[in-house]
């Protein structure tokens, strides 16, 4: 032990890490509707993908369900950050129930987009991944069919428009990597030149900057640790960044016991980096957990400063 004790590690935290302005906000909703209703408020979905995030609000008096139809109607229910499918707010409004909707800014924007562009006749591309919850958040907000997802490149050069589509348009998953969604976009703009695009790049701020800070990070260390949670997309994006920006030793970790400690017995040089849902007090357990073991010295590289904050809805910014 005293050996381990002596070897020195040098933690690179990848900067900006961990919340983003839309989990802050999500959070800051399930809180504030347990001090202006009182325990319980009922939550659809996880509210972020942090185990973490969820217990803390559970111990305050949030319980989580997957369903609407889980939630009593005379409580007030909260939607994840991640979206939710038009039909569940008019269930909530068919059952007179009071809810919140926390869904990112970010989100609705494409939401919002899909939306446009439906109405103008286009069929719409989603980029995303399959099952993930943003993703049937945003085919949800318009009839079936008038969505087509496509996850990777193969797909996008196997697409077929519907017939009777007046033109095609492309929204995509917020939290995606950057650079293999450059690539199927580039593919549909091959195929379909006219293909109209968002004003705005989808992917959100948060997750582009994390990948920009892994890809700084990543080929000036021996290992990487991403904190975050299996189901997190811009979680395990950021590992797969890692990986190919240099660092073919990155892994996904939920926490600091997760720390395989003989894994870092040949690690010099160790990048640290958290998805958007995970708090910067899981950071901080990696590094303590570290120095039990490890002479550490700390390093930080930032490659951009956030300093985007979202309004609370009318509904509880006053609680």
């Amino acid at each position: 032990m005293s050996a381990q004790l002596t070897h020195p590690l040098t933690l690179v935290l990848a900067a900006p890490r961990g919340f983003c302005a839309g989990v802050d906000r999500a959070i800051q909703i399930v809180e504030q509707a347990l001090q202006k209703w009182g325990a319980p408020v009922y939550v659809r979905h996880e509210i972020v993908h942090n185990r973490h995030v969820v217990e803390s609000l559970e111990a305050k008096g949030a319980i989580f369900v997957e369903e609407l139809d889980e939630c009593p109607p005379d409580r007030p229910v909260v939607f994840s950050a991640h979206g939710v499918p038009k039909s569940v707010p008019a269930e909530a409004e068919r059952r007179e129930m009071v809810y919140v909707d926390a869904t990112c800014p970010l989100v609705s924007k494409v939401h919002l987009e899909a939306e446009r562009h439906y109405r103008q006749g286009q069929h719409i591309v989603l980029i995303g991944h399959a099952g993930h919850p943003e993703v049937i958040g945003t085919m949800g907000q318009l009839p079936d069919g008038a969505i087509s997802l496509i996850e990777d490149e193969a797909q996008a050069e196997g697409f077929t428009p519907p017939e009777g589509a007046d033109g095609l348009a492309f929204v995509t998953q917020t939290t995606l990597s950057v650079d293999d969604t450059a690539r199927i976009v580039e593919v549909l703009r091959r195929r379909f030149p006219a293909i109209a695009a968002p004003k705005k790049e989808d992917i959100c701020y948060a997750t582009t900057n994390r990948q920009e800070a892994v890809k700084a990070i990543a080929p000036r260390v021996d290992a990487l640790v991403v904190i975050g949670a299996p189901n997190s997309s811009n979680s395990k994006r950021l590992v797969e960044v890692g990986k190919v920006a240099g660092c073919a030793e990155s892994r996904l970790i939920q926490k600091a016991a997760d720390l395989d400690m003989d894994w870092l017995a040949g690690v010099e040089r160790l990048g640290v980096t958290a998805g958007a849902s995970a708090p910067e007090l899981l950071v901080e357990q990696v590094i303590e957990a570290c120095r039990a073991r490890f002479a550490v010295t700390v390093e930080e590289v930032e490659v951009a400063r956030e300093d985007v904050r979202f309004k609370l809805p009318r509904a509880v910014a006053t609680a």
